[in-house]
């Protein structure tokens, strides 16, 4: 499918940032053990109704790590990124294999109707506002068939106050990442409540440069798209450190 880019005057900083990471985004994130944890989510989803192959509409697939399990699974993937770098990757990795295209979730496509719709790693931190968590969610609903099920992650402000607001260093294979956080961040971590859970259980840990990036999505109040029902919510607190989401 053609690209679909961003409307005039919208932030691009989520794109602009994936265009750099790319070529060593997969270096920094080797540790991010989808099999692990979809193992435990996907019996929850079938709980819900989700079978056990059918159509994945993942947004935000990065370099399509989060989308692989699946289609070893034999669900039939179609996948989007805001960047063309990361879609290409991806696309070096499964070839034809999936569906994949340039798209920004805050004006998605709609692309068919899938069993499931996702969209993982916390990509909706990037959304600024209630308003464009709202276009994202809507464009995410578009694209449900009858029954499905539409799964998303996000961080919270107080995630960013706590363990995001260390300073990190990655070194791997001669390449070198620094986290610097940002310091109106830093502040607020003094004023934090304890730690926030340790990315080393079953759930993946942010990508570096996506909490990095991250907006405000997870202290917005946004009205779900009509259509939309919540089913389940599942979180990880400080007690809960090293078993993943809850």
């Amino acid at each position: 499918m053609e690209a679909k880019t961003a409307g005039e005057g919208r932030p691009r900083g989520a794109e602009i940032a994936y265009e750099a990471i790319a070529p060593v985004y997969d270096d920094f994130t080797s540790h991010h053990d989808y099999e692990l944890w979809l193992g435990n989510l996907l019996p929850e989803l079938e709980r819900h109704g989700l079978p056990s192959s059918g159509r994945l509409l993942d947004v935000a697939c990065g370099t399509g790590k989060s989308f692989i399990p699946m289609l070893k699974r034999g669900w039939e993937v179609t996948a989007s990124d805001i960047s063309a770098s990361m879609v290409e990757l991806a696309r070096g990795k499964v070839g034809d294999a999936a569906d994949l295209s340039v798209a920004d979730m805050r004006d998605l496509p709609r692309f068919g109707a899938f069993d499931m719709v996702w969209c993982l790693d916390d990509a909706v931190n990037y959304l600024l506002s209630g308003e464009e968590l709202e276009q994202a969610l809507s464009g995410m609903r578009r694209n449900l068939g009858p029954g499905g099920l539409l799964m998303f992650d996000v961080n919270t402000l107080d995630t960013y106050r706590t363990f995001f607001a260390e300073e990190v260093v990655v070194e791997r294979d001669g390449r070198r990442l620094v986290w610097k956080v940002r310091s109106q961040l830093r502040g607020a971590a003094a004023r934090g409540r304890g730690r926030a859970p340790d990315p080393a259980g079953d759930a993946p840990p942010a990508p570096l440069p996506r909490s990095r990036g991250a907006g405000r999505a997870g202290e917005r109040r946004a009205a779900l798209p009509r259509g939309l029902r919540p089913r389940r919510r599942r979180g990880a607190a400080p007690a809960a450190a090293g078993r993943g989401p809850q």
